[in-house]
C-alpha cells in the first residue's frame, strides 16, 4: 500500500537529492510536471513524499531514496504529528527488539492482518516494561492507527535491521530533536554524564522533569533498577518512556503532568534524583501550594521556581539520598532566596555549588551551576560546602567546553569532599568552605565569591617564559611572511596569462568523475568531533556527537573541510594531529583522488572570495554555501603541485598569526595580573 499521506518540504526534497533548496525552487519552475503542493502554506509548501520519489527517479535525480531518510520523511510528514509518530515507532521497535518473533507473524500478511495482530502483542511488551498501567504516557496503538501506518512501521523495521532497535529509535528521535532546536530545553551529553557521576550507582532514580530522558539514559545500570520520569509534555513523557526502554534493561515508569501541581511519585522515596527544571518559571502554583509539606526549607518566594524544585528533589529522596539539579546561576546570589538557602546549609542538606563553563546547556550564554544536595541522615557538627568552577579546568573553546577535563576536575574535588564532608584546596578550581562563612545577609554561594585566585598567571617566571615563547613565535611569523612580485618595482601580475587560458569545472563535476568523494558530517556517536568553529578558528577537534545510530564519518590526512554555514571563505586541509575525528555538522568533507587532484591547490582555491560569492544563497539571517558549485581551473598535477605549495605556505603563515594572537593576549592578560595581584613590580 503506497504512504500517500505522507508529505514533504521543499527542505526535504532537497536532502532527498542531496542537493540545495534553491535547486528545488528552480525544479518547481522549470518544469511543469513537478508535483504540485499538497498541504503547507504559500510561502512553505509541502509535497507527497511519493510523487517528490517517482519524479526524481523520472528526472535520474534519484537512484533511490536512502532507507533512513525514506523513513524520517514519512515520519516527519506523518497525519498525526512527528511526535505521537515516534511514540508509534517506538512501541514497534520495542517489540522487534524484545518480540523479534512476535513481529515476524505479525508483519507477515497485509497491512489489515499487521493491525490487527499488533495490539495484542503491544501490549503485552508495554505492560512487560511500563507495567499494566502504562496508559496514557505510552498507550496501546488503536488498529485504525496502526494500519494508517503501516508503511512506515515496515520501514522502521526494516531501519532497526540496518542500525539495531535502540539505534534507528536514537536516530529518528534525534533527527526530530534538530529539527526543531527551539521546542525543547535538552540536557546535553556532558553535563548529564557528569550529573550523573556526581549521583553515583543507584538503584531508584527519579527525575521530575525529564524531558526526553536525557538525565535518566546517563546514569550507570545496576540490578534490579528503576528509572522513574515525568514531565508536564505527555508526548515528551511517552517519548522518554521508549527512548530508556530501548537503551536499558531498568524497569521504567514515566507519567505526564507537572511535578510540582500534579505530582506522580508522591509516595517514592528515591536514592538519587537528577532533575534539569525550568528556569524562572512565575507561573509554578506559588498561590495553590503555600501549605504543601515540601517545603521543608522555606516557602519559596513567586520568583524562585529553582528553590521549588529543589525542594521537592529532597522531599522524594530518601534519608542519605543524592539529588543533582542543573540551576542557572542567578539561583545561588537573589536574595529573595536567602533564607531557603541558609537553611539548606544549616541542616546539610546542600552539599555542593559547582560552575559549569559556559556553553554546558542552554541557556548556552550564561555559566550554569550544579547544585548537590541530600537528605541528611544527621546534623553534621561542622559543615563545609564545597565550591568549584569547572569552567576553570578548561581553556575556552567555540566548539564547547572539553568535558572529559572538565569532569575529571570536578569529580577530583567531588569524592573526597563526599567521603569526609572536607576536601583540599585547589586554587581556582575548588575549595571547601565552612558554612559559618557563608552564613551572612546574603548567603551568596556563587564558587566565584569564594574561590580564592589560582596560581598568578602574571608570575615573573609564568611571564619570562610566555614573553619568549611570543617573540619566537613573531619571529616565525616574520620568516614565514609569504612574498610575491609587485607591479611597478620590476614585478609583474602573477599569472596574468595563465588565467586566461584556465577552463574551469566544479566540485559537483570533480565528484561526478570520480575526482573526489564529497560526504557530509553530524552523524555519531563520537566524543573527539570536528566541529565548524574548529575550522573556522584552526582549532583542534573540541566537539560531542549525540548517539544517533549511525557511524560517524572520520576525517583523515589530505582531506579538504568546508564550512557551509556563515559566509567564509574557509578551507581546511586534515593534517596528521586530526585525522580520526569525526566530521561534525554544517561541514562538507571533500577526499581528492591523490592521483588526479591535490589537496592543497584544491582547498585554496574553494577559499577564493569571488568563489565563495557565487557559490553561496542567502537567507534572512544566514549564509549558506552549495559546495557543489564551487570552481577550480582544470590544471594538470604537477602545475597544481606548485600552486598547492603556495597555498599551504600561506596556511602555514595563518597559523602563526593566530598562535601569535593568543600568545600576545595571554601575555597582555599576565601581565595585568601580575601588576594588580603585587607578583610583579612596575619597575
Amino acid at each position: 500500500m503506497e504512504d500517500n499521506g505522507t508529505e514533504v518540504t521543499a527542505a526535504g526534497i532537497a536532502r532527498l537529492a542531496g542537493v540545495g533548496r534553491a535547486a528545488v525552487s528552480n525544479w518547481r519552475r522549470r518544469h511543469p510536471d513537478f508535483p504540485k503542493p499538497v498541504g503547507g502554506t504559500e510561502t512553505s509548501p509541502s509535497f507527497a513524499l511519493f510523487e517528490v520519489e517517482d519524479w526524481l527517479r523520472r528526472q535520474g535525480k534519484l537512484a533511490e531514496v536512502p532507507l533512513r531518510e525514506r523513513v524520517w520523511q514519512q515520519l516527519a510528514g506523518h497525519p498525526e504529528g512527528p511526535v505521537p509518530a515516534l511514540v508509534l515507532v517506538g512501541c514497534v521497535l520495542m517489540l522487534v527488539h524484545d518480540q523479534p518473533g512476535m513481529w515476524k507473524e505479525a508483519s507477515a500478511g497485509s497491512d489489515a492482518h499487521l493491525a490487527e495482530m499488533l495490539p495484542t502483542a503491544l501490549e503485552q511488551v508495554l505492560a512487560l516494561r511500563f507495567g499494566a498501567l502504562h496508559g496514557p504516557a505510552v498507550p496501546t496503538p488503536a488498529p485504525e492507527r496502526l494500519q494508517s501506518s503501516a508503511p512506515l512501521l515496515r520501514g522502521v523495521a526494516d531501519l532497526a535491521t540496518e542500525l539495531g532497535a535502540p539505534g534507528a529509535y536514537e536516530f529518528l528521535l534525534g533527527r526530530h530533536l534538530d529539527a526543531n532546536p527551539r521546542q525543547y530545553t535538552l540536557t546535553p551529553g556532558g553535563p548529564a554524564a557528569l550529573m550523573a557521576d556526581l549521583a553515583g550507582p543507584a538503584r531508584t532514580v527519579l527525575d521530575p522533569a525529564c524531558g526526553t530522558g536525557a538525565l535518566l539514559r546517563a546514569v550507570a545500570p545496576v540490578p534490579d533498577q528503576r528509572l522513574h520520569g515525568q514531565d508536564s509534555d505527555p508526548g515528551l513523557a511517552g517519548l522518554a518512556a521508549l527512548r530508556l526502554a530501548l537503551h536499558t534493561k531498568a524497569a521504567v515508569r514515566t507519567a505526564a503532568g507537572d511535578s510540582l501541581r500534579a505530582d506522580a511519585f508522591d509516595t517514592l522515596r528515591a536514592d538519587v534524583v537528577l532533575c534539569h527544571p525550568p528556569f524562572n518559571e512565575r507561573n509554578w502554583g506559588h498561590d495553590e501550594l503555600a501549605y504543601d509539606p515540601r517545603w521543608e526549607y522555606g516557602f519559596p518566594a513567586r520568583t524562585e521556581s529553582e528553590l521549588a524544585w529543589v525542594q521537592h528533589a529532597l522531599a522524594r529522596l530518601r534519608d542519605g539520598g543524592t539529588a543533582v539539579l542543573l540551576m542557572p546561576p542567578a539561583a545561588a546570589s537573589r536574595r529573595s532566596g536567602r533564607r531557603i538557602r541558609a537553611d539548606l546549609l544549616r541542616r546539610g542538606a546542600l552539599r555542593a555549588v559547582i560552575a559549569l563553563p559556559a556553553g554546558a546547556a542552554p541557556p548556552y550564554n550564561i555559566p550554569l551551576h550544579l547544585w548537590v544536595l541530600c537528605r541528611p541522615e544527621r546534623a553534621s557538627a561542622h559543615p563545609e560546602l564545597l565550591v568549584a568552577d569547572g569552567g576553570a579546568a578548561t581553556a575556552e573553546a567555540r566548539g564547547g567546553p572539553d568535558w572529559e577535563t572538565v569532569r575529571t576536575a570536578v569529580l577530583d574535588a567531588w569524592r573526597p569532599f563526599a567521603r569526609t564532608g572536607s576536601a583540599p584546596e585547589v586554587p581556582g578550581v575548588s575549595r571547601s568552605v565552612p558554612v559559618i562563612e557563608l552564613l551572612d545577609d546574603d548567603v551568596d554561594l556563587a564558587p566565584a565569591r569564594h574561590l580564592p585566585p589560582p596560581a598568578a598567571g602574571g608570575g615573573a617566571e609564568e611571564l619570562t617564559a610566555l614573553s619568549a615563547r611570543l617573540g619566537d613565535t613573531l619571529r616565525r611569523t616574520a620568516e614565514l611572511s609569504p612574498s610575491f612580485p609587485v607591479p611597478g618595482l620590476g614585478g609583474a601580475p602573477l599569472g596574468t596569462a595563465e588565467r586566461a587560458r584556465w577552463s574551469l569545472t566544479t566540485v559537483g563535476e570533480l565528484a561526478r568523475g570520480g575526482a573526489l568523494v564529497m560526504c557530509t558530517g553530524g552523524n555519531g556517536p563520537s566524543t573527539r568531533v570536528l566541529t565548524d568553529h574548529d575550522v573556522l578558528a584552526g582549532a583542534p577537534p573540541s566537539g560531542t556527537l549525540p548517539a544517533a545510530g549511525e557511524e560517524p564519518v572520520l576525517v583523515e590526512e589530505g582531506d579538504v573541510v568546508v564550512p557551509v554555514l556563515g559566509g567564509g571563505a574557509v578551507a581546511r586541509v586534515i593534517d596528521r594531529a586530526t585525522a580520526g575525528a569525526a566530521l561534525g555538522r554544517n561541514l562538507t568533507l571533500l577526499r581528492p583522488d591523490p592521483a588526479t587532484l591535490d589537496p592543497w591547490f584544491l582547498a585554496g582555491f574553494l577559499r577564493g572570495t569571488a568563489n565563495n560569492r557565487q557559490a553561496s544563497s542567502y537567507a534572512s539571517t544566514a549564509t549558506r554555501l552549495d559546495v557543489r558549485r564551487l570552481q577550480l581551473p582544470r590544471l594538470p598535477l604537477d602545475r597544481q603541485r606548485c600552486y598547492g605549495e603556495r597555498f599551504q605556505a600561506l596556511a602555514a603563515f595563518e597559523d602563526a598569526l593566530r598562535l601569535a594572537g593568543r600568545l600576545g593576549e595571554q601575555f597582555v592578560r599576565g601581565l595585568y595580573d601580575g601588576l594588580t595581584d603585587g607578583t610583579v613590580a612596575p619597575d
